[in-house]
């Protein structure tokens, strides 16, 4: 049997609140009608669909009641939205990085033994 090293990493994030706008879409409603069966205000709303609003423990609870879907899975939507947002945020530093990185003397430090070559294993 093959082992499957590779793992899913899209370069895109995705807020919950598309999947919630997805919903929306399938059950014909507009964010007024959902905003007044979540009782929230439509700014509120909007704010939420965007990813601007997080979703809290009462949004995943109203969500659950609303739209389907246990409080849990809306919850971690919202984690998984939160840890994406910061790995992306984190590789764009990184990427920031990437000149200052190029101007250090690799090949002086390699022949002067100041840092060993790295090693390449392989399994």
């Amino acid at each position: 049997m093959t082992k499957n090293t590779l793992t899913f990493k899209p370069d895109w994030v995705s807020p919950p609140g598309n999947t919630i706008s997805d919903l929306l879409e399938e059950l014909d409603w507009s964010q007024t009608e959902f905003a007044k069966r979540m009782d929230y205000t439509t700014k509120h709303v909007y704010l939420l669909l965007q990813g601007e609003a997080s979703i809290t423990e009462d949004t995943a609870l109203r969500l659950e009641k609303t739209l389907g879907g246990s409080a849990e899975f809306w919850m971690t939507r919202e984690q998984h939205y939160k840890q994406a947002l910061a790995e992306k945020e984190e590789l764009m530093k990184l990427q920031a990085d990437k000149p200052w990185l190029k101007e250090l003397p690799i090949p002086y430090l390699l022949e002067h033994n100041l840092i060993k070559k790295p090693q390449i294993k392989t399994d």
